[in-house]
C-alpha cells in the first residue's frame, strides 16, 4: 500500500468562488482520496466561528486547521487552540481604534464586532448575513471575547502608524488596502500544517497544499508539494511546486491525478 498522505485545502479561491460553488469534480476528487486512505484537511486563514457552511463539511474532511493555524481539529476533536489572553485583546482594540480601524474578532464560536462600526459596510453586513447567531457585540461581550486572531478594516486611516505599537504580539496580512488580518506572532497555515503532521505522526515531505493567494505562502511553503489553482495570484504561483488548472476547470481534480492521490 502507498504511504498515506494529507492534503490540505484553502477554502476561498481554491474549494468554492465567490458564490459559494463547489466543482462537482472538486467534490469527487477529495470523496476518493480519502477513500483511497488519504487524510483530507480544511486549511484556512477563516476562524473556525467563520467556516460554518454544511456545503463544505458534506464534501467529507477528517479535519480543520483554522485561523491561521490557531486551531487544529481532527475527527471532531479539538487538538489545539491558541487563545489570545484577554487583556491583549483589550489593549488591541484600543490600538486600533485610536488609529482609526474598525475590528472584527474572530474565535472559534463566535465572530464579535460592533454594529455601529459597520452600519454602511459589505464586509459587515456580509458577516451579519452569514454568521446570524455566531455574530456579537464587541461591546456586549467586553472582557469575554474567547478569539484566537482578528481582521482590522482600516479605509479611515494608514495601517503602518499602528505596526509599532502590535507588531510585538502580531504578523500581519494585507488583504487590499483597507483589511488587515492580525495574527499571533508566528502562526500561519503551515505551522498549523507542522502540527497536524505532529500529532498524527505524518512526515511533512508527505502533505499536499491546495492554495490560491498570498496568505496561502505560509502554508504552500511547509506542504511536502504546494498546488496552486490557475486562478490563484502571481504571487502565490511563484512559490508554487505545481500550477494546477483553474477551480472551476477541475483544477484540483487534475493536480489530484497528476500526482496519483486519486
Amino acid at each position: 500500500m502507498s504511504v498515506r498522505k494529507a492534503a490540505f485545502f484553502d477554502i476561498d479561491g481554491t474549494l468554492w468562488n465567490t458564490k459559494n460553488e463547489i466543482p462537482e469534480s472538486t467534490i469527487k476528487a477529495i470523496r476518493l482520496l480519502r477513500k483511497n486512505g488519504h487524510l483530507a484537511f480544511l486549511c484556512s486563514g477563516r476562524s473556525r466561528a467563520y467556516i460554518q457552511n454544511p456545503k463544505l463539511f458534506e464534501i467529507g474532511f477528517d479535519g480543520v486547521v483554522s485561523g491561521c493555524g490557531t486551531m487544529i481539529e481532527y475527527s471532531g476533536n479539538t487538538l489545539f487552540y491558541k487563545k489570545l489572553e484577554t487583556e491583549l485583546v483589550e489593549h488591541t482594540i484600543h490600538v486600533v481604534r485610536n488609529h482609526g480601524f474598525r475590528p472584527i474578532l474572530e474565535g472559534r464560536e463566535f465572530l464579535y464586532l460592533d454594529e455601529a462600526e459597520f452600519a454602511q459596510n459589505y464586509y459587515g453586513k456580509k458577516l451579519k448575513a452569514e454568521m446570524e447567531d455566531h455574530l456579537l457585540s464587541i461591546a456586549g461581550e467586553w472582557g469575554k471575547w474567547e478569539i484566537s486572531k482578528l481582521t482590522c478594516v482600516t479605509d479611515q486611516g494608514d495601517w503602518g502608524t499602528c505596526v509599532p505599537e502590535l507588531e510585538a504580539y502580531y504578523d500581519f496580512m494585507i488583504h487590499r488596502p483597507t483589511v488587515v488580518e492580525a495574527v499571533p506572532k508566528g502562526y500561519h497555515k503551515g505551522t498549523g500544517i507542522k502540527k497536524v503532521c505532529e500529532f498524527l505522526d505524518i512526515d511533512v515531505a508527505d502533505t499536499f497544499a491546495f492554495g490560491d493567494s498570498a496568505n496561502d505562502i505560509g502554508m504552500l511553503r511547509m506542504a511536502g508539494v504546494g498546488v496552486v489553482m490557475g486562478n490563484g495570484s502571481d504571487e502565490a504561483k511563484a512559490e508554487a511546486d505545481y500550477v494546477t488548472d483553474s477551480m472551476m476547470d477541475d483544477g484540483i481534480w487534475n493536480a489530484c491525478r497528476h500526482f496519483e492521490l486519486i
